[in-house]
């Protein structure tokens, strides 16, 4: 079972930096993923330091598997009070969970975390932990088995809250219409990823929101359990040519979506398979050099150019719409991304100034792994061949 997990953001109005912060972190070997959500105090410069603050810090707690309670409770009695209004600088949703669906959530003054399974919202219980030092602070633990299929919803107040009052939402949108719009839409598309949905939720709390100005940060982090979606990436020649016709029958037999860039490698497994592969002119951009089609195959791109670009776009997010696009697309809808990177020094890329070990494409998977694993808690293994 696979933890597809994301998280979608909205500043408040007329505000340059995020009051809430989001922080999370996989670990393939554990099958591990841990997450942290904080909203701090206000807006601005000083909410978003003391989200992060109390994210960051609670994450790294996480990560050393130090006890999630003792962590939480740790940072619950560390964090000061707001002197005029007399509640707490920062507050905070904490999940540790495994895929084989052992859970534990920790919720500190966020809204409570929405759990559901076949359409319907479960209510779990939960152990209440008094803070020794606040009165008027109480966390909340919970010990839940996840399901395949299940979902996992955690928002900061401002989508609970949005539009308050207002004619139509005197008490805001509250838990109540936050989890109706979930639901419809799950009904529409239960199988939609954690990213798309997540995005989702925090249009619609925008388009609630008077003049569609939203009065306080809005975050949802969605957490969806299902098998994973995998997915094949050949680029580049192998080192060995007489094991070309093995990776191409490989490559071709692979159960996932599959994706091809480099029109040497394309042509390798065109000629292997005898498997035509067609230049699609209506995609070419002229910036980029655009697609082509192959029978099997879900995208064929060209190689180190169109690499280059996509590594740039998922580090930016700021995207156009070119065959790069296409390609970081491919990977962001995969869980578990495999590359099969031909070791062949491509003549058309080489450099004779640079020392012969330098291998562009070698060096561009290896970032882009990174990336994908650091930033979008993607399960990527490398193969060079």
């Amino acid at each position: 079972m696979f933890i597809d997990i994301a998280c979608s953001q909205k500043k408040k109005y007329n505000q340059n930096a995020y009051g809430d912060y989001f922080s999370s972190n996989r670990f393939p070997n554990m099958n591990r993923v841990v997450a942290v959500l904080s909203d701090g105090l206000g807006s601005g410069i000083k909410a978003n330091i003391l989200a992060c603050m109390t994210s960051t810090m609670l994450l790294k707690f996480m990560e050393n598997n130090s006890d999630i309670e003792k962590s939480c409770e740790i940072i619950m009695n560390s964090l000061p009070v707001c002197k005029v209004r007399g509640i707490s600088y920062s507050t905070f949703s904490a999940i540790d969970c495994y895929e084989n669906g052992k859970a534990k959530i920790v919720e500190e003054g966020n809204p409570d975390f929405i759990w559901i399974r076949n359409n319907e919202v479960l209510k779990p219980e939960y152990q209440t932990i008094q803070s020794k030092d606040f009165k008027n602070r109480k966390m909340k633990v919970y010990k839940i088995k996840l399901e395949k299929y299940d979902r996992v919803i955690f928002c900061s107040d401002g989508a609970t809250q949005v539009a308050m009052g207002t004619k139509e939402f005197p008490l805001g949108l509250e838990r109540s219409g936050f989890i109706k719009i979930i639901l419809d839409k799950l009904q529409k598309e239960p199988e939609i990823s954690s990213q798309k949905l997540s995005d989702y939720l925090v249009r619609q709390v925008q388009l609630i929101a008077p003049n569609h100005d939203l009065k306080d940060d809005t975050s949802v982090v969605s957490l969806y359990c299902r098998d994973p979606r995998e997915s094949l990436i050949f680029t580049g020649p192998p080192y060995h040519q007489e094991k070309d016709s093995y990776f191409a029958k490989s490559f071709m037999e692979f159960k996932g979506k599959k994706a091809i860039s480099g029109g040497t490698t394309a042509n390798i497994i065109s000629r292997e398979l005898n498997i035509p592969v067609i230049a699609d002119m209506s995609t070419n951009t002229g910036k980029l050099p655009g697609i082509m089609r192959m029978e099997g195959v879900d995208l064929v791109t060209e190689g180190i150019l169109t690499l280059t670009k996509t590594l740039e776009y998922l580090e930016t997010r700021k995207t156009e719409e070119n065959a790069a696009k296409m390609l970081m697309d491919f990977m962001l809808d995969s869980d578990c991304i495999n590359f099969l990177v031909g070791a062949q020094m491509n003549k058309a890329h080489y450099d004779p100034n640079l020392p012969i070990e330098i291998e562009i494409r070698k060096n561009i998977i290896k970032q882009m792994a990174q990336v994908l694993e650091d930033k979008y808690l993607k399960k990527v293994n490398v193969q060079f061949v």
